[in-house]
């Protein structure tokens, strides 16, 4: 109970984990309490004529129809020991006598309250180490004032830069990290790859799909930067002016065909339209997972460059 989304989130995660390691072939129930039909609550909550334990879990009971609530507080007097409910409240005084019912029951409790601003540095500083670093005073201080106050996204941040530079996080860590996060978008990914950069490509992509940059945008970037260097590789050129009068590109796009076409073969960049050619389909619904699609092509592409070098 309680009004912070991501802790009431961790709870019924951590009742859920814990209920599938003592019972694997766990039956799982997941139910909003808003215009939940009471015939379908009694169903789970009935006993189950295959045997077997099962979780119940009733989302924002704040919600509850006052019959669902009397359902629920009539199970909690004579509770099924094959099976695990948890009921989820956001807090406030809306059906508060469901939740005392439930701890007079003697219901387990997990407080979910809500972090004030000034509660936001313990919290940082306890996801870090959570994730098994430590971060200095002034390093929280930044990390706050560049992420802001949303929970999910100071913690994805504190996971993230303990697994970027590990140990204690400074406040150039933390410089470093946003800068990352503002710079990423699919042509910061295009360039690292065509550069044969492996650690700064998986960087680069995981900051963009952090960061919420379209899966086509970054799919895109990198088919353009395929392309790109293979109509460069094409001609005998030495110059990035050369490329700018023969194909009218601008300098930026001559510039970096060029130097990109520069680590790879003809035969390379062959292969590479190929994978992106893929990777175009899977981001638009033919794979199960857009992310890991991306980072599957990012890893193709660097082997090709890797293997192919910049022979002819």
């Amino acid at each position: 109970m309680g009004e912070e989304e991501l802790l009431r989130s961790r709870a019924v995660s951590a009742v859920r984990a814990a209920a599938l390691a003592r019972h694997p072939d766990l039956e799982q129930h997941d139910l909003t309490a808003a215009g939940l039909p009471l015939g379908d609550l009694a169903d789970v909550l009935a006993p189950s004529l295959f045997g077997g334990h099962r979780l119940v879990v009733v989302l924002g009971v704040h919600e509850a129809a006052g019959a669902l609530c009397d359902a629920l507080t009539g199970y909690a007097k004579v509770p099924d020991p094959d099976l695990t409910l948890v009921v989820v409240h956001h807090g406030g005084k809306r059906n508060e006598a469901l939740l005392k019912a439930f701890k007079a029951a003697g219901a387990a409790v997990d407080e979910c309250p809500k972090i004030w601003p000034n509660e936001l540095g313990g919290f940082v500083r306890n996801e870090v180490r959570l994730a098994g670093g430590r971060i200095t005073a002034d390093a929280v201080l930044a990390l706050v004032e560049a992420v802001g106050h949303d929970l999910r996204e100071l913690s994805s941040a504190a996971s993230q830069l303990v697994s970027d530079f590990g140990g204690t996080i400074d406040v150039d860590a933390v410089a470093h990290f946003h800068r990352g996060q503002a710079e990423a978008n699919g042509f910061a990914v295009a360039d690292k790859v065509m550069m044969g950069d492996g650690a700064g490509s998986l960087e680069v992509l995981r900051w963009a799909l952090n960061g919420g940059v379209p899966h086509v945008l970054i799919a895109d970037a990198l088919a353009e930067g395929v392309r790109t260097a293979a109509r460069a590789k094409g001609v005998d050129v030495r110059s990035y002016g050369e490329l700018m009068r023969t194909f009218k590109w601008p300098k930026r796009k001559a510039e970096n065909g060029l130097k990109h076409a520069r680590g790879w073969s003809i035969d390379g960049l062959s292969q590479a339209v190929a994978v992106t050619a893929e990777l175009n389909a899977d981001v638009k619904g033919a794979a199960a997972s857009a992310d890991y699609a991306l980072e599957r092509a990012v890893r193709r592409l660097l082997a090709i460059r890797a293997t192919t070098g910049g022979r002819r």
